[in-house]
């Protein structure tokens, strides 16, 4: 396929005003699907289960089989809802989706249509500067999940060019919640940036919430991302294309800048823009088409006729309402306050979408300062370099644990990042790598001081200048001894050893 011209994103936007819009998947984390008592693999417990061992009639879509609405799914859903400021719907229905696809047993989709149980909210987004965009949200339906295709053979990974694929059922029917923003106006050069910030903003209120993983690297969280351009001052709006299922807050970024300047370029040139799917391709940045954009009417919707409409009293919509966790933007205002970190220390941490994470690593036990040296360093580094979120690589829990262990003493911060490559290879928990590779400090005085004697007596001239109180010149000991004890000493101890021996 050839290589789509792009036009400059800064020439871009002096010719054209892009409008955003944007469609994101929170799978929910309950034990069972959305219409079925099979077990949800978006559930913890069920993370590593073999394909297709959690399925059930539903599922498959088999004659005779029955949905039953599950009801944690449907608080989850309230709640989200809710914390997006949204109306709740007395009384909502769900809806037949028609379309074939071989994962989606039952050739169709139970959604919701135009009647979902949310409505008519709102999202505060704060950019990296701290300046705040207002992201309206049209609606958030409930709906379910279709399966998985594996497609074997080839080169991508992908349909084209695979000798085979196999279906995996285990995903279809796990609950969703898709959130639907109203079309963004105003976003301008921003309009990457804010793409990213928005999915990070949805991530953290559903992390708040805990109704979700929100892995995306999982699938936990989706973001299916419009994007139209219109010339400046027409009032109508563009064709727009959406691209799929981008599964990383940096990709969405990118991808959004992409189709600015693929659009931009099309147009400037008498094109004309196809209203179709995209897939982002992370290895080389750009789109590719996927199939023509269907509307509303090409899904022929009709009400679900064996479920009943769903209509929530009043008393529980209140009482989800009063148990609605601090919001996103009041949180990070009292973190900051509470962590005592300067102005861009702290908006570090929130632009790498970090914050939840170095939050759950000081609850977890760490101190503050120690848990963001640990993500926005050392697990950043090394999530950069393998081109995957930092949170798929380890979890705050085992952060917090390698901090203790360095805060205890068995540690030195040079051996504690060997263990933490251990940990993000799988060799097990902290204290487990440490065992395995033998890295924890070597405390036995005298082991150091046996070390010390040999660098000594090694170096007579490095003692006789120590003794004549160049002090300083123990750092030549220093580094022989922790050569000799391969990094596992603690060179503050050593150094006092140092002096104590070359003042006999």
């Amino acid at each position: 396929m050839a290589k789509a011209a792009l036009m400059d994103f800064d020439d871009a936007l002096k010719l054209y005003e892009p409008v955003l819009g944007f469609e994101v998947h929170v799978e929910l984390n309950t034990e069972t699907k959305m219409f079925s008592p099979a077990g949800n693999p978006a559930h913890a417990s069920n993370h590593d289960a073999a394909p297709n061992t959690l399925v059930a009639p539903v599922d498959m879509g088999l004659p005779g089989s029955l949905p039953v609405v599950n009801e944690t799914a449907v608080r989850f859903s309230i709640s989200l809802g809710l914390a997006l400021g949204c109306q709740i719907a007395p009384s909502s229905r769900f809806a037949r989706k028609n379309y074939f696809y071989p994962d989606l047993g039952k050739n169709y989709q139970i959604s919701q249509y135009d009647e979902p149980i949310a409505f008519e909210g709102q999202i505060e987004v704060e950019l990296t500067d701290g300046t705040v965009f207002e992201v309206p949200i049209e609606r958030a339906h409930m709906e379910e999940d279709a399966g998985k295709l594996t497609h074997v053979g080839g080169s991508t990974g992908r349909i084209q060019g695979a000798e085979y694929s196999l279906v995996d059922y285990n995903r279809a029917g796990v609950p969703l919640v898709e959130i639907v923003t109203k079309p963004i106006f105003g976003a301008e050069h921003r309009a990457p940036e804010l793409a990213a910030a928005y999915v990070r903003a949805i991530r953290d209120v559903v992390l708040s919430l805990g109704i979700s993983e929100a892995r995306m690297e999982r699938g936990n969280l989706r973001c299916d991302a419009n994007v139209s351009l219109r010339p400046r001052g027409q009032e109508k709006l563009g064709t727009r294309t959406e691209t799929k299922n981008v599964n990383s807050m940096r990709s969405v970024e990118r991808a959004v800048r992409y189709e600015i300047q693929r659009q931009a370029a099309i147009l400037a040139a008498g094109g004309t823009i196809t209203q179709e799917t995209r897939h982002w391709h992370e290895d080389t940045g750009t789109t590719s088409p996927g199939r023509p954009k269907s509307d509303a009417d090409d899904y022929r919707y009709f009400p679900e006729p064996d479920l009943l409409p769903v209509a929530p009293s009043s008393a529980l919509v209140e009482s989800l309402r009063a148990a609605l966790p601090e919001p996103p933007a009041a949180r990070r205002r009292r973190l900051k306050a509470e962590w005592g970190f300067a102005d861009i220390d702290f908006q570090g941490i929130v632009n790498a979408g970090l914050l939840a994470e170095v939050d759950a690593t000081v609850a977890a036990g760490a101190a503050p300062a120690a848990a963001r040296k640990w993500w926005m360093s050392e697990i950043s580094r090394i999530a950069n370099a393998q081109g995957v979120e930092a949170s798929s690589l380890v979890t705050p829990a085992s952060v917090a644990a390698l901090q203790q262990l360095v805060d205890a003493g068995t540690l030195t911060d040079k051996l504690a990042r060997q263990v933490l490559e251990g940990v993000i290879a799988g060799e097990g928990t902290p204290q487990q790598v440490v065992d395995a590779r033998g890295l924890a400090v070597v405390s036995d005085d005298g082991a150091l001081i046996a070390a010390i004697d040999d660098a000594l007596a090694a170096q007579p001239d490095v003692l006789e200048k120590i003794r004549d109180g160049k002090v300083q010149a123990a750092g030549a000991v220093i580094g022989a001894v922790m050569k000799a004890m391969k990094g596992q000493a603690d060179a503050a101890r050593v150094r006092e050893l140092v002096l104590e021996r070359a003042a006999q």
